[in-house]
Formats: C-alpha cells, structure tokens, sequence
C-alpha cells in the first residue's frame, strides 16, 4: 500500500502538452521556409511547367494541346537518335577511362612513401576549379589547326597535323580528352576521401597473411571503394549525359553533327527555332534515360552483402 502511494504518477501527454510541443517546432518550420521556396520557384515550378510544355506546340505564337504527339515525334527524329548516339559512345569511352585514371592517381597520392603528395593532389586537382567555359577556350585554341599548341608539338616529332575540331573522329577524341582534363582530379579527390577511409586493420591483416600489392588492391581496396566508385560513375554518367559547354564552344556540335548531345540539341531546338514544347519533351526523355542507367549502374556496382 505504502509503494503504491509513493509511486511516482505519470501523465499522459494532454492538448496542453501537444500544443507546447508544435510551439517549440514551429521556429524550425520558419528556418525550412526560405530553402522551401527557393526550391518550389527554382526547381519544382519548372520541372512540372516543362512536363506540361512538353504536351503542346507552338506555332504563329499560340500554343496547342497535341498530347503524347512531341514524345512520337523523338522516335522519327534522326538528330534525337545521333544526339544520343554521341552522348552515349563519349559515356562508354570517357566515363570508364576517366573513373580508372583518378582511381590510379588516388591510389597512387595515398601511398606514404611519396613526396610532395600535397602539393600533387592540388596540381592534379587544379582542373575541377576552372570554369567550363575557360577550359573549353584554352583548349580550343590548343586543338586549333593551324598554329595550335597540339599540333606544333606533334610537328616537333615529324607528325603532320591533326584537324581536331573539324574532323568527325578526332573532333570527338578532342571532346573527351577535355572532359577527362576536367573532371579527373574531381573524381580523384572523391576516391582519395573513400581511400582514406579504409581502416588500416584491413592492411596489416593482409601483409600478415602475405597478400602482395595486386591482392590488397584487388580484395581490400576495391570492395570497400565500391560505393565511392558507385558515387563517381554515376555522376560522371549523369555529367556525360548532360554534355553541354565543352561541345558548345569547342565544335558547336560538328563537323556533320558528331558532338552534338541531347542538351545542346535541346538548346537548339528551345531557344533556336523556338520550339520550346518538343524540347520539353527532349528533356524528359534525357530525364528517363538518366534514370535507367544510373539504377542499372547501381545493381551492378552495389556492395554485396
């Protein structure tokens, strides 16, 4: 009787407690608000405003519903089917290659008996923060073909010059040699982050078993940068997908149309020939593609359990 009395009485939570509690939120909703709004003007209104655009065709200045017509429209378009062609043979080529470079150089700047590894990682890193356009320039004039830094150094070593920009095939070697420059030290720094992550447990376990360097790469560091490397491949798809600026500058989508991708292809229909509900429906459908390949870049590369 005695412990019953002494117990401690617990209330249930009642309208007044309730009420105190949405108080005490509610400074927080007042924070979320400026982020909310940027991202309903700048981001939701246009993406939903462009899914509608994208189910009607201007034409003499007034714009008709004609449904699901700009999406069959894509199928019999040849510059849609060669603009994702380019997309995707500089996507097979560039991506790989460039995801297999900045994991050797991470790698590499990761070892402890290398000297000078700050100094190293910021040159190779020095790329990423120029902008796009200043890049695409400098290379511009370096590929140019008279007079043009690539081809004087080839003419040092008897080689005759090469029309980078003009040519169909070298136009687009020129394309993804810029975009691996570019973007190379950004995916090396990510994977050097993921590198330096690995506990160093894994290591000394494997020295003691008598596991050489290609057995510790290949079954240490490799299966714990699979996410990061999931990470790299899938925006450095996206990125390639998306290839705009440096095609734009360096060709402007030539020579016969070889470097031109869907964006830039958008950007011509849009704001070009005014067609603003067909490249609507160019963005969705690069929006779908987007989609696929980064969920099936997933099964592939996902960790194992």
């Amino acid at each position: 009787m005695v412990s019953t009395l002494l117990r401690p009485v617990v209330k249930a939570p009642g309208r007044a407690g309730a009420r105190s509690s949405a108080r005490r939120r509610r400074p927080g909703y007042w924070f979320v608000l400026p982020a909310a709004v940027l991202f309903v003007i700048f981001f939701l209104y246009p993406l939903l405003s462009s899914l509608w655009q994208s189910f009607f065709s201007t034409a003499g200045g007034e714009s008709s519903w004609v449904g699901g017509a700009q999406y069959l429209r894509l199928f019999h378009d040849p510059l849609v089917a060669k603009s994702l062609f380019n997309a995707f043979l500089i996507l097979v080529i560039q991506v790989p290659l460039m995801v297999c470079v900045a994991l050797a150089l991470a790698y590499l700047l990761n070892q402890s008996w290398l000297r000078f590894r700050t100094g190293l990682r910021a040159i190779y890193f020095l790329p990423a923060v120029t902008t796009l356009v200043a890049y695409s320039l400098v290379f511009r004039v370096m590929l140019a073909t008279d007079g043009g830094a690539a081809n004087q150094i080839l003419g040092l070593v008897g080689v005759a010059p090469v029309d980078w920009l003009n040519s169909e095939v070298w136009s687009r070697v020129a394309l993804i040699a810029s975009i691996t420059w570019r973007w190379t030290g950004y995916n090396m720094v990510i994977i050097l982050a993921g590198l330096q992550g690995i506990p160093t447990e894994l290591y000394e376990a494997a020295r003691i078993d008598g596991a050489g360097r290609w057995a510790i790469f290949t079954k240490i560091v490799i299966p714990q940068l699979r996410p990061v490397i999931l990470f790299s491949s899938i925006t450095s798809t996206i990125g390639a997908l998306q290839l705009f600026d440096e095609n734009f500058i360096l060709t402007g989508g030539g020579p016969n149309n070889a470097t031109l991708t869907p964006v830039l292809y958008l950007y011509k229909v849009g704001f070009q020939q005014f067609d603003f509900g067909y490249a609507s429906a160019i963005a969705w459908l690069l929006v779908a593609i987007i989609a696929v390949i980064s969920v099936l870049q997933f099964v592939i590369l996902k960790e194992k359990k």
